[in-house]
């Protein structure tokens, strides 16, 4: 629609081809609020009631401009972007003094001039409106009108019709010096340990779970809860583990926290401020839990075997704290035998000890019975930790502590001065996926596809490296393929990487840095630092964070 509204005496006098705003209704009745724009600010001109024709699609608005005898020419506005309206005008940062001399048209247009010369402002970002920018300066729009034409000019600024007013694209930006990092060649195949298949992650329910707990969540929930987690959740939670780990679960002595790192954190310092001075792990083991043990207190190494940790050569140590795999040893694969979770949790009674108990993948076995959790036998001496970083995937950022009575107020208290609780919302729509039997089928489903993945690893090994055995192949996502005795594994890492294939080696998981995995001279041997390896191996290097 365009014509032309004639014989509005309040606009005689306004200067020919002043643009005025808008604001209408919808209807064959509308009002029109006319407000003219000047270097002085802006001011009401009148408000139109009248039959004017708007039947134009919704989201038109009216343009006017004044012509001769106070008429005004009326135009349809088209609809703007979508997220680009009025009240999606981006905010700009700029720093104008009142004081100075200098005008502040000329402040404004050097501040945005230096701002896109610095790179704060990038080719193709979008400027604040006119109106927008000059009520967050506390100027007159006029003065901010003027000087996006000056930029407009000089070659700083473009403009279009719908997209409002940008930054020019080839606008030059000070390339500031970066340092290159090593690019790794991209892998065609990719072992790495402690990574579940994350395009299996399941979006589409984790998505609907938190539409669900979001449109269900209190108001109450989005602010600062209780350090030890969502209610909610470790209500749900502790009823998963009871009916899938067999864990003598109680919501109130569980902390939710932000991973595995984080939970063993955690613990270790609630040990250490309950008087543990030295923390036993498994040899071999994770490094990243050795490199947390060494930082809060002595460390005690102790071999492992086909069935499990050395209870013995625990027992031979002074630690009064451990941190074991029990279901499936990290990363050697092997399960604990019966008869030494009973000498582990003896052992623990005796010394007075806590276990600290890694319940890292347990949801994922494939020819063996499920294993419940060493928790289940002794709640009262053993941490379990949990986490969906293998369930679902590590972005998630969700695991879980049940703790022994007296431990539980330690650790929620340094949670709380930690980070005073991880995400609520995320929480609560982990406790929906549960809730909703999802989170039991997604372990299901992909339980399936890496069983099939795992057949074929050990036909191809069979079929093209039969001298190679494989272990630990009975539960989790990651195997051991022990070599023969004169073979090299960092020869053999290296040679898988120049043909794009990631293969790990053993020797970071072991204190001794050895390819081997013979038993050391002085089983718990004691050490305040872990050695290093005097080589770096290439693909060798660390496990994913947990």
């Amino acid at each position: 629609m365009t014509g032309i509204v004639a014989g509005v005496p309040s606009l005689v006098g306004l200067p020919l081809g002043t643009r005025l705003a808008s604001h209408t209704g919808y209807g064959p009745v509308c009002t029109l609020s006319l407000i003219a724009s000047h270097e002085g600010g802006e001011a009401c001109v009148c408000d139109l009631i009248g039959p004017f024709d708007v039947s134009q699609p919704r989201g038109l608005g009216f343009a006017f401009t004044v012509v001769a005898g106070g008429a005004l020419t009326v135009s349809l506005i088209p609809p703007q972007r979508r997220g680009e309206g009025p009240g999606s005008s981006p905010d700009l940062l700029l720093v104008i003094d009142r004081e100075s001399p200098e005008p502040l048209r000329s402040q404004v247009e050097r501040r945005l001039r230096e701002a896109i010369r610095a790179g704060r402002l990038h080719s193709g970002e979008r400027l604040p409106s006119s109106r927008s920018l000059a009520r967050g300066l506390g100027v007159s729009r006029g003065l901010v009108q003027e000087c996006y034409p000056q930029l407009q000019a000089q070659g700083y600024l473009v403009t279009r019709a719908g997209s409002g007013t940008r930054v020019a694209v080839y606008t030059p930006v000070p390339q500031l010096p970066v340092k290159r990092a090593t690019m790794r060649p991209a892998l065609l195949a990719d072992f790495q340990w402690g990574v579940p298949d994350l395009r299996s992650f399941p979006m589409a329910d984790w998505l609907l779970a938190m539409r669900e707990s979001a449109r269900s969540a209190s108001v109450s929930a989005l602010a600062y809860g209780d350090a030890r987690g969502s209610a909610v959740l470790r209500e749900v939670l502790a009823g998963y583990l009871r009916r899938v780990r067999a864990c003598v679960a109680d919501p109130a002595r569980m902390v939710v926290c932000s991973g595995y790192a984080q939970g063993l954190g955690l613990a270790l310092h609630a040990l250490a401020r309950s008087g543990v001075r030295t923390v036993a792990y498994e040899d071999p083991g994770a490094p990243a839990t050795t490199r947390s043990a060494v930082a809060r207190a002595g460390m005690a190494s102790v071999p492992v075997d086909e069935r499990g940790i050395d209870v013995e050569a625990l027992a031979a140590t002074d630690a009064r704290a451990v941190v074991v795999t029990p279901a499936h040893q990290w990363p050697t694969g092997v399960v604990l035998a019966p008869e030494r979770r009973l000498a582990l949790v003896d052992w623990a009674v005796h010394r007075d000890a806590v276990i600290i108990e890694d319940d890292y993948d347990a949801e994922f076995r494939y020819d063996r019975d499920p294993v419940g959790t060493l928790q289940g036998l002794a709640p009262d001496r053993v941490i379990s930790s949990g986490t969906v970083s293998k369930s679902l995937a590590p972005a998630v950022r969700l695991g879980w502590l049940l703790c022994p009575p007296g431990l539980d107020a330690l650790v929620a208290e340094h949670k709380h001065l930690s980070d005073r609780g991880s995400p609520t919302l995320d929480q609560l729509a982990l406790a929906t996926l549960i809730e909703s039997g999802r989170y039991d089928r997604h372990p299901r489903r992909v339980r399936t596809r890496y069983a099939a993945r795992r057949t074929t690893l050990v036909e191809a090994l069979a079929a093209h490296a039969p001298g190679v055995a494989v272990t630990g192949l009975a539960a989790g996502f990651h195997a051991v393929a022990h070599l023969g005795p004169n073979a090299d594994e960092w020869a053999v890492v290296t040679a898988a990487r120049e043909r794009s294939v990631g293969l790990y080696g053993m020797s970071t998981c072991r204190t001794s840095g050895a390819t081997t995995s013979a038993r050391p001279a002085r089983p718990g041997f004691r050490e305040r630092e872990s050695p290093r390896p005097g080589r770096r191996r290439p693909g060798g290097g660390r496990p994913a964070p947990r």
